[in-house]
């Protein structure tokens, strides 16, 4: 597995209430839900690459299905 490092974030309160309900909705923690995003904001972007799932749970077949 690879290493996690920790981080401080600052978020505006009303973001940090929407992705917490998106969490909830998916099942998943918030740090998870944000990792999610990150993951997918940077295939979407090109920065990764396009294999690479947004989830490491989710296979990438399963991704382009998902609601947002």
């Amino acid at each position: 597995m690879a290493e996690r490092k920790s981080f401080l974030i600052r978020v505006d309160r009303d973001v940090l209430d929407a992705v917490q309900r998106w969490a909830n909705d998916d099942l998943r923690s918030l740090n998870g839900q944000i990792e999610f995003l990150l993951r997918r904001a940077l295939r979407d972007a090109g920065r990764v690459s396009k294999q690479a799932p947004a989830d490491r749970n989710t296979p990438v077949d399963d991704i382009d299905h998902e609601s947002s």
